[in-house]
């Protein structure tokens, strides 16, 4: 058995580093919700030199919120704005020696999309535009995974350690009780309830079928090293395996 350990990286953090090391698929921002040209540059160089796989991380324009805030944008708008960023991306990796590997909507983008077929076509078709053999990463369950698959994508079906789910599998809305597990032991268990059991415990109890292809670490949270280290060492003594491929 095994699952990819996934982290939202070059966002200032400052943990990059040393979360690569523990890591097998890294979503580097592009620059429209955090980080830079140089900065994407040194996370590529990290992410190459630890042998994991390098994903494009786009985002809504949206510095000042981090990507949190929602938008309504013409779908061509998204098209062109998620092709951009994958290029940006990509050329850096591609300067590099490296091959980009995926895609995984940010925040807001990401959000609305799980559950808006039309904007999940916007970024779909810019993701098969660019590159068809590109894997997309989604939330488990939801409308953009569905559209990727129908547009003849590669999908990971994606869970999220330390989120907060409700009873129709989306995440708690961020901001409101429950959307966060503060308690690394309650997202561990999670974790592996997910992985192993492939279901989830809902905010009011009962229990959501959900296919955990991929688990994301976020890397911005105080103890985001501490707990990346527990869980890969706790899905090692459960005999599974952490790799990026299929």
């Amino acid at each position: 058995m095994h699952i990819d350990l996934n982290a939202d990286l070059g966002e200032g953090c400052g943990t990059d580093r040393e979360l690569l090391t523990l890591i097998s698929s890294a979503n580097v921002a592009c620059g429209w919700h955090a980080g830079d040209a140089a900065t994407m540059l040194q996370t590529v160089r990290w992410a190459l030199a630890s042998g994991v796989a390098i994903g494009a991380h786009p985002s809504y324009p949206d510095r000042e919120n981090f990507g949190r805030t929602e938008m309504q944008l013409a779908p061509d708008t998204v098209y062109a704005d998620v092709l951009y960023q994958i290029g940006a991306l990509a050329a850096l990796v591609r300067a590099q020696g490296g091959q980009l590997a995926h895609v995984k909507p940010h925040g807001a983008l990401y959000n609305q999309a799980a559950k808006d077929p039309v904007l999940a076509d916007a970024i779909v078709r810019a993701v098969r535009d660019f590159d068809s053999d590109l894997v997309f990463f989604g939330l488990a369950g939801s409308a953009m995974v569905k559209v990727a698959r129908e547009a003849g994508l590669k999908v990971k079906e994606e869970v999220f350690a330390d989120r907060g789910y409700n009873p129709d599998g989306s995440l708690v809305r961020r901001g409101t009780p429950g959307a966060l597990h503060e308690d690394e032991d309650v997202a561990l268990s999670q974790t592996l309830d997910m992985v192993r059991g492939q279901r989830v415990r809902a905010i009011d109890g009962t229990w959501v079928p959900i296919r955990a292809e991929t688990v994301c670490l976020h890397g911005d949270g105080a103890h985001a090293l501490a707990f990346a280290r527990r869980i890969r060492e706790r899905l090692g003594a459960e005999g599974i395996a952490i790799r990026a491929g299929a």
